[in-house]
């Protein structure tokens, strides 16, 4: 897949994940209807919480790729615990998340095929290409939208 078709999928998740929490009151997006699932706040934060450290990883690649920078992980379960998810404003959150995949789509449009092969290593997954890391952020959403429909449905919204 060419640099441009992946900007192109990787920024398209902005509008699908607006598009999956419009018209939700705040009781709606932070109750939890579907038993030991987030809420939709928490969906919505875990996603912008993320993003960043999607971002950050794409540039260690790109920046420092010939010497295959380390990628660290980060536990979900401690950040929607410690960051206070419930207290958060969905609209901050979706800015955040736009914010950075605009920044990243322009820089990924602008990498070169050979690019898409540097590698990081990930310090649970091991090897990683930039191009793999690319079509993991671009997942994250999608796989979390499903769970949104889900909570949407239990509530009858």
């Amino acid at each position: 897949m060419s640099p441009t078709e992946l900007a192109d999928q990787y920024l398209a998740g902005v509008a699908q994940l607006r598009a999956a929490v419009a018209g939700m009151t705040r009781e709606q997006l932070i109750a939890r209807p579907v038993s030991g699932k987030w809420s939709t706040l928490e969906v919505v934060c875990h996603i912008a919480d993320f993003e960043p450290i999607l971002a950050d990883r794409m540039k260690r690649i790109i920046a420092m790729g010939k010497d295959v920078p380390l990628l660290l992980t980060a536990d979900e379960n401690l950040f929607v615990t410690e960051l206070k998810y419930q207290d958060r404003d969905v609209q901050e959150e979706l800015a955040l998340i736009e914010s950075v995949r605009k920044q990243m789509a322009r820089i990924i449009r602008a990498l070169t095929p050979d690019q898409l092969q540097l590698t990081g290593n990930h310090s649970k997954r091991g090897l990683l290409t930039l191009e793999k890391v690319i079509q993991t952020a671009t997942g994250h959403i999608p796989h979390h939208l499903n769970f949104v429909a889900e909570k949407r449905k239990a509530l009858g919204v």
